[in-house]
């Protein structure tokens, strides 16, 4: 039965061969059963795959079923509340709302409000009235030029990574929402420019626009371009939440004319971008690059991301931060359910802190040294509804970034394909043959109208909730279901800290009872407990 298809090909070949030379038709028999017996005799021949050679010509059947398994599984069979990694709800309110179609729900909801992990935000029984949905929070209000973020922006994404259309049409949409647009460490290029967006610079450790020949940190460049008015915070990035702890490394043919000139690297010539700064090395040294980062820039609100790793290094940062009183104006938390463009799979699925407990880890270190008042913070990790913002900023955010939210505005359809250079809708791409089929006006139309329609369903859950702004949602206000017959609110779930707590004593906390003492503002290395227990496996 294995070579059943490779014999019934060599049967039919024959016939049409017998076909045409008794009757001088049947052509296309020949060449259609010839090719499929040479491709049989192929796969017995090759000796790289022991399927083929097991299975000729069958083994293809399945590598092509193989092939379009994602397709059909998200199109045939998952259901619509299945995450993998967002599901059809969530892209189909992300299509209603850029393309201002009716996003309301019939009938019933389809999820389970009896299973696990099933959350609401409580309603009041006296309900506000908010005329206005455009809430804002203020980032650096001591600086010399503060900036007035709105509570839901446009995450990093470089161009390299995404198209210059899609940059295009970003820019275009934030600019006309009055939100900001970050350019992701891949620096600032000519398209970020073109439509007059708000711009948050963020900066990685390969200092791209802002570095010398060797790589490193260049002050008059960066100067130069932070000066720039569309900049209006400039940001550090530390690590990545899709990938923390990887650098990242661009082939020498991808690194295309426009991408040298924008990087400030040579055309042609591999583009490494370190695992590593190497314009600081300790908790100190990181707040005074960043405060020499906002002298240069003009005295533009300047802080930092990062996914959150070993708590002692973090809690070094904070530490640093109460002893020198250098303070970033904001910190990012980007969590490990983030996306990126191609990272390793391990690094996508295993390692880093998902967002939520990365932002509850920052903001309860912050407010126990009593800095939360004085430090924004926002947050990043599949947000693409006002619920996941309400939850987000009830768990101790100032405001939330999303990317792949506003890659379904653009019109991404989820095909997986962002490392590979096919992405269908021109978003994920380099090749100008799919880019530029990509409308930069009616796309960032719909990345404007979804940010819009988001913030209304926004104020209307505040509304509901009986609130007038984002900042008065606090944990108590979400509930979650943790079995069949038990409800906890986020405020029971997790543990929060009170103002002080870390001023002059450790909490009863098992994060901070194990690490805060230990951990040290001028080193990142782990502390004696930690490597005692690397000593034991010591060969």
């Amino acid at each position: 039965m294995r070579y059943t298809a490779y014999i019934a090909s060599l049967i039919l070949f024959a016939l049409s061969l017998q076909q045409v030379a008794a009757h001088r038709d049947g052509w296309w028999g020949v060449v259609a059963f010839g090719l499929l017996t040479a491709l049989g005799s192929w796969d017995l021949l090759q000796k790289r795959s022991t399927l083929r050679r097991n299975y000729p010509i069958l083994a293809h059947l399945r590598y092509g079923l193989e092939s379009i398994g994602p397709e059909i599984r998200q199109y045939f069979i998952e259901s619509d509340l299945q995450e993998s990694p967002f599901s059809r709800e969530q892209r189909a309110l992300v299509y209603q709302r850029s393309k201002q179609a009716l996003d309301v729900v019939p009938f019933g909801t389809e999820r389970d409000v009896y299973g696990v992990d099933y959350e609401w935000i409580n309603h009041s029984m006296a309900p506000t009235h908010i005329a206005s949905h455009d809430f804002r929070v203020r980032i650096g209000g001591n600086t010399a030029q503060p900036y007035d973020a709105s509570v839901f922006n446009v995450s990093a994404m470089s161009f390299g990574s995404l198209s210059a259309n899609a940059i295009r049409a970003l820019n275009a949409g934030a600019r006309r929402g009055g939100f900001y647009h970050d350019t992701g460490e891949g620096s600032i290029s000519p398209y970020h420019r073109e439509n007059g967006g708000d711009l948050v610079w963020e900066i990685g450790s390969g200092y791209f626009g802002c570095r010398d020949a060797e790589g490193r940190f260049d002050e008059e460049r960066f100067a130069h371009n932070a000066r720039d008015p569309q900049v209006r915070m400039i940001e550090l990035k530390l690590s990545q939440g899709a990938k923390p702890g990887h650098g990242g490394v661009l082939p020498g043919p991808k690194v295309s004319a426009e991408i040298a000139v924008t990087r400030g690297v040579p055309e042609g010539v591999e583009c490494v971008s370190p695992a590593q700064h190497s314009a600081f090395s300790t908790p100190v040294g990181l707040l005074e690059f960043v405060a020499r980062l906002r002298e240069l820039s003009g005295g533009k609100p300047t802080g930092f991301k990062l996914a959150i790793g070993h708590p002692w290094e973090w809690f070094g940062i904070a530490k640093a931060m109460a002893e020198t009183g250098l303070l970033p104006d904001f910190i990012v938390v980007d969590g490990a359910e983030g996306g990126t463009g191609a990272a390793p799979a391990e690094f996508i699925e295993h390692v880093g802190v998902p967002m939520r407990e990365g932002l509850t880890l920052v903001h309860n270190t912050l407010v126990g040294l009593d800095l939360r008042d004085r430090i924004r913070i926002g947050a990043a990790g599949k947000i693409v509804s006002a619920f996941d913002l309400a939850r987000t900023l009830a768990l101790g955010a100032d405001w939330c970034n999303a990317a792949r939210g506003f890659m379904f505005a653009l019109g991404c359809i989820q095909s997986q394909s962002c490392h590979t250079d096919r992405c269908p809708t021109g978003i994920a791409t380099q090749d100008p043959r799919r880019w530029q089929r990509l409308d930069v006006p009616d796309k960032a139309t719909r990345v404007y109208q979804f940010h819009q329609n988001t913030l209304r369903a926004l104020r209307d859950l505040l509304c509901a909730a009986g609130l007038e702004h984002p900042a008065q949602l606090g944990p108590e206000h979400i509930l979650r279901r943790v079995s069949a017959v038990e409800i906890q609110s986020l405020a029971t779930l997790y543990r929060f800290l009170h103002k002080g707590d870390l001023i002059g004593r450790i909490p009863e906390h098992a994060v901070f009872r194990h690490f805060w003492s230990v951990s040290r503002s001028d080193s990142f290395a782990a502390p004696d407990l930690v490597r005692a227990l690397r000593a034991g496996k010591a060969i």
